[in-house]
Protein backbone atom coordinates (compact mmCIF):
# COMPACT_ATOMS: atom_id res chain seq x y z
CA UNK A 1 0.00 0.00 0.00
CA UNK A 2 2.55 2.13 0.40
CA UNK A 3 4.67 1.41 -2.48
CA UNK A 4 1.02 2.32 -4.33
CA UNK A 5 0.94 6.01 -2.56
CA UNK A 6 4.66 6.76 -3.37
CA UNK A 7 3.93 5.73 -6.99
CA UNK A 8 0.80 8.05 -7.03
CA UNK A 9 2.78 10.73 -5.06
CA UNK A 10 5.48 10.69 -8.44
CA UNK A 11 2.65 10.14 -11.02
CA UNK A 12 1.13 13.48 -9.48
CA UNK A 13 4.10 15.27 -9.53
CA UNK A 14 5.02 13.98 -13.18
CA UNK A 15 1.81 15.31 -13.97
CA UNK A 16 2.72 18.67 -12.17
CA UNK A 17 6.06 19.20 -13.93
CA UNK A 18 4.32 18.33 -17.26
CA UNK A 19 2.03 21.00 -16.57
CA UNK A 20 4.32 23.74 -15.75
CA UNK A 21 6.33 22.57 -18.66
CA UNK A 22 3.56 23.53 -20.99
CA UNK A 23 2.02 26.49 -19.38
CA UNK A 24 5.65 27.99 -20.72
CA UNK A 25 5.01 28.24 -23.91
CA UNK A 26 3.35 31.43 -25.21
CA UNK A 27 4.40 34.57 -25.92
CA UNK A 28 5.35 35.80 -22.45
CA UNK A 29 7.33 32.95 -20.42
CA UNK A 30 4.90 32.30 -17.70
CA UNK A 31 4.27 29.56 -15.32
CA UNK A 32 0.89 28.57 -13.52
CA UNK A 33 1.84 27.45 -9.54
CA UNK A 34 -0.54 23.76 -8.86
CA UNK A 35 -1.78 23.91 -5.04
CA UNK A 36 -3.16 20.70 -3.27
CA UNK A 37 -6.12 20.97 -4.49
CA UNK A 38 -5.33 21.29 -8.42
CA UNK A 39 -6.59 24.95 -8.33
CA UNK A 40 -4.02 27.47 -10.44
CA UNK A 41 -2.35 30.35 -8.22
CA UNK A 42 -0.55 33.72 -9.08
CA UNK A 43 1.48 33.26 -12.63
CA UNK A 44 5.37 34.07 -12.13
CA UNK A 45 7.74 34.81 -14.27
CA UNK A 46 10.09 31.80 -15.60
CA UNK A 47 14.12 32.70 -16.03
CA UNK A 48 15.90 30.89 -18.69
CA UNK A 49 19.64 30.75 -17.02
CA UNK A 50 22.63 29.66 -19.55
CA UNK A 51 26.09 28.57 -17.83
CA UNK A 52 28.69 30.26 -19.06
CA UNK A 53 30.12 26.56 -19.38
CA UNK A 54 27.41 25.68 -22.00
CA UNK A 55 29.80 27.09 -24.71
CA UNK A 56 30.32 23.39 -25.99
CA UNK A 57 27.23 23.61 -28.32
CA UNK A 58 27.04 25.64 -31.55
CA UNK A 59 24.40 24.60 -33.09
CA UNK A 60 20.91 22.32 -33.19
CA UNK A 61 19.61 20.27 -35.88
CA UNK A 62 15.71 21.14 -36.25
CA UNK A 63 13.37 18.99 -38.09
CA UNK A 64 10.99 20.29 -40.30
CA UNK A 65 7.92 18.36 -41.47
CA UNK A 66 5.39 19.14 -44.72
CA UNK A 67 2.38 18.08 -43.54
CA UNK A 68 1.43 18.46 -47.31
CA UNK A 69 3.91 16.75 -48.76
CA UNK A 70 4.86 13.99 -45.71
CA UNK A 71 8.81 15.13 -46.26
CA UNK A 72 10.64 16.40 -43.47
CA UNK A 73 14.01 18.04 -43.89
CA UNK A 74 16.35 18.77 -41.68
CA UNK A 75 18.05 22.10 -40.78
CA UNK A 76 21.19 23.13 -39.22
CA UNK A 77 20.80 26.31 -37.24
CA UNK A 78 23.55 28.10 -34.95
CA UNK A 79 22.70 29.21 -31.89
CA UNK A 80 21.55 32.82 -31.73
CA UNK A 81 20.41 33.30 -35.17
CA UNK A 82 17.61 33.04 -37.51
CA UNK A 83 17.78 30.77 -40.53
CA UNK A 84 14.89 31.16 -43.45
CA UNK A 85 13.52 28.03 -44.80
CA UNK A 86 13.67 27.87 -48.06
CA UNK A 87 10.60 28.61 -50.69
CA UNK A 88 8.15 28.41 -47.54
CA UNK A 89 8.05 32.22 -46.02
CA UNK A 90 9.26 30.63 -42.77
CA UNK A 91 12.15 30.88 -41.20
CA UNK A 92 13.47 29.82 -37.32
CA UNK A 93 15.20 31.58 -34.78
CA UNK A 94 17.59 29.28 -32.12
CA UNK A 95 17.30 32.00 -29.17
CA UNK A 96 18.14 29.58 -26.57
CA UNK A 97 19.88 25.47 -25.77
CA UNK A 98 20.17 24.03 -23.00
CA UNK A 99 21.91 20.24 -23.07
CA UNK A 100 20.25 18.70 -20.41
CA UNK A 101 16.92 20.92 -19.56
CA UNK A 102 15.65 21.10 -16.47
CA UNK A 103 13.32 23.49 -14.74
CA UNK A 104 13.41 24.43 -11.11
CA UNK A 105 10.81 26.76 -9.27
CA UNK A 106 10.86 29.33 -12.29
CA UNK A 107 14.41 28.88 -13.07
CA UNK A 108 15.11 27.01 -16.60
CA UNK A 109 18.56 26.07 -17.13
CA UNK A 110 20.93 23.06 -17.64
CA UNK A 111 21.99 20.30 -15.38
CA UNK A 112 24.88 19.46 -16.92
CA UNK A 113 26.61 20.14 -20.53
CA UNK A 114 25.51 16.84 -21.66
CA UNK A 115 23.01 16.05 -23.80
CA UNK A 116 20.40 14.11 -21.90
CA UNK A 117 17.27 16.06 -22.29
CA UNK A 118 18.11 18.61 -25.13
CA UNK A 119 16.33 21.32 -25.66
CA UNK A 120 15.71 24.67 -27.83
CA UNK A 121 13.83 27.87 -27.21
CA UNK A 122 12.77 29.00 -30.61
CA UNK A 123 10.77 31.52 -32.51
CA UNK A 124 9.12 30.91 -35.87
CA UNK A 125 8.64 33.96 -38.31
CA UNK A 126 5.80 33.82 -41.24
CA UNK A 127 7.31 36.70 -43.61
CA UNK A 128 8.66 39.27 -40.96
CA UNK A 129 5.77 37.93 -38.24
CA UNK A 130 6.90 36.47 -35.27
CA UNK A 131 3.73 33.34 -34.94
CA UNK A 132 5.69 31.46 -32.20
CA UNK A 133 8.04 31.67 -29.91
CA UNK A 134 8.10 28.08 -27.15
CA UNK A 135 10.84 25.19 -26.61
CA UNK A 136 11.36 22.11 -28.18
CA UNK A 137 12.32 19.02 -26.59
CA UNK A 138 14.70 16.41 -28.20
CA UNK A 139 12.85 13.42 -25.49
CA UNK A 140 9.40 14.89 -25.54
CA UNK A 141 8.83 16.26 -29.22
CA UNK A 142 4.83 16.32 -28.43
CA UNK A 143 5.49 19.06 -25.42
CA UNK A 144 5.09 22.19 -27.22
CA UNK A 145 4.12 21.04 -30.50
CA UNK A 146 3.81 24.12 -32.75
CA UNK A 147 0.44 23.88 -34.54
CA UNK A 148 1.32 25.72 -38.13
CA UNK A 149 -0.84 24.04 -40.44
CA UNK A 150 1.38 23.03 -43.02
CA UNK A 151 4.81 22.60 -40.71
CA UNK A 152 6.32 20.62 -38.24
CA UNK A 153 8.90 21.15 -36.29
CA UNK A 154 11.45 19.10 -33.93
CA UNK A 155 14.07 19.22 -32.39
CA UNK A 156 16.34 16.46 -33.99
CA UNK A 157 19.98 17.06 -32.26
CA UNK A 158 22.94 19.44 -31.41
CA UNK A 159 26.42 19.95 -32.87
CA UNK A 160 29.27 20.39 -30.51
CA UNK A 161 31.36 23.06 -30.62
CA UNK A 162 34.49 21.53 -32.99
Amino acid sequence: MKLIRHALRFLGGMGVALFLLAACSGKEDKTITINAHGQGTAKQTTVVESPLSMGKWRAVVIGVTDKQTGKELEYEIPIGTRRALPNSGISVEVENFLPHFIMQGTVLTSQSNEAKNPAARIKVFEEKREIYKGWLFALFPTTHAFQHPRYGFTLKGCIPVK
